[in-house]
């Protein structure tokens, strides 16, 4: 049904009517409310395009900065649709480069998005849900469980807001959906806004350089597969095996490592893509030589790469990072093994922007308490809330 509907009032001679929303959209929504108003108004089709360019390329944040459009149709656009539906909480930035945003959503939820520098890329860590279902022990975004899906345009907003942090001849070149949430819980979102991320009237990032990162729900993993294996894909083991895995990454209780991997094979055979594996390493839990070896056995045979990620700490888990030596031991085992192992920089540490710490509250007291802050008005409220997603949902 279209979000528009005619205004009674009388039409100037020459005049098309004006279609006012019944409700605000949000015009980075990838749906074509945009043309539909457009045509409404009897202007051109050409001039989505030049909108899409304002918000994505241009980083226009209002209409009125759309200087090429005719001043009736940005006011008429400026009572239809709103820009960003976001607001910063909260912009922390650390001594390395990396900087970290909180959001607040329309309706008062919240969300975190990272910038990370290095050399000339300026990587972009963007969530794809509020809070997540699948419970992993040591990471920050699950510890109030999950609220709802992002919209697609929310997802897009969070580039939005991020390419706002750099100067005006810097742009985003990797993207990796490593924030919070669980991306294949929220494909039907997703792969639109990373739509919007490749194309040339977008942010024009090339498909080689977005990577998806899952626990593993093999029905969507397949999905996937079928229709869109053109990204990087990183499976996030954590564990050598069932028993230690379901009690790291909850949800592999329903599922298992072999459903997992199997999916993630369909995956490698049908994009050609090499496949990451990522496993954090928890002292004392998961980092012990033998389970190196075990590792070595599980990922012998494919055509992968293991990305080792030390242990971030989080505020109020009692997990720990690994000692140097238990590190060093267990890197040993798995290049002996023939595993193309490497070890994730910590970048963002200081602001808890590293892997696993990004949460729905800001953490970066001394103390390490929460900090919440204050609510900030919101002027619109046009997103919308979308299913909870619970694990068992997410296999379907």
């Amino acid at each position: 049904m279209s979000p528009y509907e005619e205004r009674t009032a009388p039409v100037a001679p020459f005049q098309k009517p004006f279609f006012r929303p019944q409700t605000m959209h949000h015009i980075l929504e990838p749906d074509d409310a945009l043309e539909t108003f457009l045509a409404a108004q009897g202007a051109p089709a050409w001039r989505a395009r030049g909108i899409r360019r304002w918000l994505l390329q241009q980083r226009a944040t209002s209409f009125e900065a759309m200087t090429d459009l005719p001043k009736q149709l940005r006011e008429r656009l400026a009572e239809a649709f709103t820009v960003l539906t976001t607001t910063v909480a909260s912009h922390q930035q650390d001594p390395d480069g990396t900087e970290k945003l909180l959001l607040q959503l329309a309706d008062g939820e919240r969300i975190e998005c990272v910038m990370l520098r290095d050399g000339v890329r300026r990587t972009v860590c963007i969530s794809s849900q509020v809070g997540c279902a699948m419970g992993c022990v040591f990471c920050a975004s699950g510890l109030d469980g999950v609220v709802r899906n992002l919209t697609s345009g929310e997802i897009i907003e969070q580039l939005v807001q991020l390419t706002a942090l750099l100067p005006e001849e810097e742009r985003i070149s990797h993207i990796v959906v490593m924030g919070m949430g669980e991306p294949l819980a929220n494909l039907a979102n997703l792969l639109p806004a990373l739509e919007v991320a490749e194309s040339a009237e977008g942010f024009g990032i090339s498909q080689r350089r977005i990577t998806i990162s899952t626990v593993g729900l093999p029905p969507a993993l397949d999905r996937l597969t079928e229709s869109c294996p053109r990204y990087h894909l990183a499976v996030s083991l954590h564990a050598p095996d069932d028993s230690l895995r379901s009690k790291i990454v909850p949800v592999n209780r329903a599922i298992g490592l072999d459903a997992v991997l199997a999916a993630a094979d369909r995956y490698w055979e049908a994009s050609g893509r090499r496949l990451t594996f990522e496993y954090v390493l928890l002292g004392g839990l998961n980092d012990a030589p033998q389970q190196a070896k075990a590792l070595v056995r599980l990922l012998r045979g494919r055509q992968a790469l293991l990305n080792v990620i030390p242990y971030n700490a989080v505020a109020g888990l009692p997990y720990r990072e690994p000692s140097g030596a238990a590190r060093t031991a267990f890197l040993e085992v798995l290049r002996e093994g023939g595993v193309n192992v490497q070890v994730r920089r910590r970048k963002g540490g200081k602001i808890d922007a590293a892997c696993g710490q990004l949460r729905r509250v800001s953490v970066g007291t001394a103390s390490g308490e929460p900090v919440l802050h204050t609510q900030i008005p919101i002027k619109s409220t046009s997103a919308s809330t979308a299913p909870k997603i619970t694990p068992s949902q997410a296999s379907h």
